[in-house]
């Protein structure tokens, strides 16, 4: 048994999975740069755009305690798998979709993909990922939507130059196959929960949606999700808006969220270096604050527009800290007897419901103010209340004193 889990615990393993995550969440972004090319082509409002962008997210919404238990019956491994095989029909249907009615029912379907994927994801880096490195593999995972951002958004805005938004679709189906052989030669298998002890299974999970720290982390995951998601989906829209071409656009919407996954890596090797999780939520959501503000109140002349680039940026880059630190607290916060897996479950559900709510919020901000100034009201909102929450739950047995890499 020892052996297995020295074999098992391989850099290549964890790596291969933080790729998963990445071509998961290339599905979610390759819709943000393609959106006024399919509002034209099959003519929807703002506000449904939202819908479409959020949508993605309603698998996870809902399903987050249920992929738990899925796991439980068919293994971790192989729901990673399933989930890369939905995206891949998600995807491959998208691309023939007729209407935005249908295109909506096939992002639903790569949403229940992505969910199953990133629910999978850090437990998954925990169990493969030398203890030694588990802070910075835990860093990469917590990247993954950034550079997920970065690749979809940008590879999405320069085919789009020489191909309909249908063959690109068709292509990223085909490519999200490519993992699965990966997977199955180097990430070692795990043993499914035997019939009888589903029922134990199922125990633990209640146990654990019942704790509130767990809800309290979710719920801070959310604050940041709700603002990241919103202000990023549409930056391809905003930065339309100021004049830029799509390419430029999509090449500064990618660099935006090319931050974000720096900023996670930086912030897993603060973590190893054993800074207080506490003080970088803090700081997080406060530089979130800060640069929201700079980047929309302030109608910048279009010499200096590379100042609100900038902020945007930034804003980016500090709020990695919060995905980081929360992924690498969550699964420990599972009360005795409860379920680790069903922690990181119950906490997606919220920060997906963060996803799916932003993108519908800015949207409708923007619709009943008539611009985007007013956005920096959504993110200091969330701001606030997930630093208040950060301070709730580091008041008793705080979780940002355990981040030292496991033994």
């Amino acid at each position: 048994m020892k052996m297995g889990q020295a074999q098992q615990r391989t850099n290549t393993a964890w790596i291969i999975i933080v790729a998963c995550g990445v071509v998961a969440g290339l599905h979610i972004w390759k819709l943000a740069p393609a959106l006024t090319v399919i509002q034209d082509e099959l003519g929807f409002s703002l506000i449904f755009s939202g819908v479409l962008l959020g949508v993605v997210q309603v698998a996870g919404m809902v399903g987050g305690l249920a992929v738990s238990l899925l796991a439980e019956v068919i293994s971790q491994r192989r729901t990673l798998i399933l989930g890369l095989l939905l995206l891949v029909a998600g995807s491959a249907l998208g691309a023939f979709a007729p209407s935005a009615e249908l295109l909506l029912a096939t992002r639903a379907l790569e949403g229940a993909g992505v969910i199953m994927a990133t629910v999978m994801g850090p437990g998954l880096v925990r169990l493969h990922a030398p203890a030694k490195n588990l802070n910075m593999a835990v860093g990469w995972w917590a990247a993954y939507m950034g550079m997920a951002t970065f690749l979809g958004v940008f590879c999405t805005a320069l085919a789009l130059q020489h191909m309909p938004w249908h063959l690109w679709w068709a292509i990223l189906a085909a490519i999200t196959l490519l993992p699965i052989p990966l997977i199955l030669k180097f990430v070692a298998a795990d043993r499914p929960s035997r019939p009888a002890a589903l029922r134990e299974a199922a125990r633990r999970i209640a146990i654990t949606a019942r704790s509130g720290r767990v809800w309290i982390s979710g719920l801070i995951f959310g604050c940041y999700t709700v603002q990241w998601m919103a202000v990023v989906g549409f930056l391809p829209t905003i930065y339309e808006d100021f004049g830029l071409s799509p390419v430029a656009g999509g090449l500064a919407s990618a660099v935006v969220g090319g931050l974000n996954a720096v900023g996670a890596i930086i912030c897993g090797g603060l973590l190893h270096r054993g800074i207080n999780g506490r003080t970088l939520l803090l700081a997080g959501f406060a530089l979130m604050s800060l640069t929201s503000i700079l980047t929309f109140v302030f109608e910048y002349p279009a010499q200096l527009v590379w100042i609100q680039m900038l902020c945007v940026g930034l804003f980016s880059l500090a709020g990695a800290s919060i995905p980081t630190t929360m992924t690498r607290v969550i699964v420990d916060l599972a009360p005795a007897g409860g379920s680790a897996p069903a922690a990181m479950g119950l906490s997606q559900q919220i920060f997906n419901i963060g996803n799916f709510t932003g993108p519908m919020l800015l949207a409708f901000l923007a619709t009943v103010s008539g611009g985007w100034k007013t956005t920096w009201i959504l993110t200091v909102g969330f701001a606030l209340l997930g630093a208040l929450l950060a301070m709730v739950l580091s008041r008793k047995n705080s979780p940002f004193q355990t981040t030292t890499p496991a033994r």
